[in-house]
Parts: C-alpha cells; sequence; structure tokens
C-alpha cells in the first residue's frame, strides 16, 4: 500500500485530503508545519507528498529545497497544493521541483487522479 505525507496547516483542508486518501485506500501521516513534514519525510521515507505552499513557519516552497537538496528525499514525488493562483505560479513550482500542482479549494477528483498519474509514471 502507498503511504502519503500530507504537510497541511488548515484543519479542513487536512480532513478533506485525509479522507480522499482514505477513501482510495491509501496510508498517510500529517504535520502541520513545514519543519515537522521535513522531519517526518526523513524519518518516514513517504511514496509521496502533498505539499501547502502557505506553511506557518518556512513556506512549502522552502519545504520543497530541503527535500530536493537531502538525498534521502529528493525523489520523493510532491504534489504542491496551494490558493496560489497567479499566473506562472504553477510553472514556478514545478521549476522548483514539484511534480504536480493542484489549485485550492480542492476538487476530490483532480487530488486523486494527480496521485494516481504520479503513481502510474513512478
Amino acid at each position: 500500500m502507498k503511504r502519503a505525507l500530507i504537510i497541511e496547516d488548515n484543519d479542513d483542508n487536512l480532513e478533506l485530503i485525509s479522507f480522499i486518501l482514505n477513501a482510495y485506500g491509501y496510508e498517510y501521516s500529517s504535520a502541520m508545519s513545514g519543519m515537522e513534514g521535513y522531519n517526518k519525510a526523513l524519518t518516514e521515507h513517504p511514496d509521496f507528498i502533498l505539499l501547502d505552499i502557505q506553511l506557518p513557519d518556512i513556506s512549502g516552497t522552502e519545504v520543497l529545497a530541503k527535500l530536493r537538496a537531502t538525498e534521502a528525499t529528493k525523489s520523493i514525488p510532491v504534489i504542491a497544493m496551494t490558493s496560489y493562483a497567479m499566473a506562472g505560479d504553477r510553472e514556478k513550482l514545478m521549476d522548483a521541483g514539484c511534480n504536480g500542482y493542484i489549485e485550492k479549494p480542492i476538487d476530490p477528483e483532480i487530488v486523486i487522479q494527480q496521485i494516481q498519474s504520479f503513481l502510474d509514471n513512478t
């Protein structure tokens, strides 16, 4: 069974993402801050990470940079989940090392399609 790490500080979004993953048979753990998420990625080695970009301590882009700079986590697929919807934001995140991009508010169908397309290609 594939295991996800959800790095998300909003309780409602975390609950929705957890519900979606559970419904499709994925295991998951979660972190409410960037550093907690980074540390969990180091110890848990998830199959993929769902990463909020606006976090309370360090930004999701900082978390992504740390993940990509660390040997143990650099190849873990990361899907950014963000309310950033300005022109070019998706491209910036993809160029920074994200494997996917999901806009908030979260659409459950899009979330699971993105996850499944990653896992099919890894």
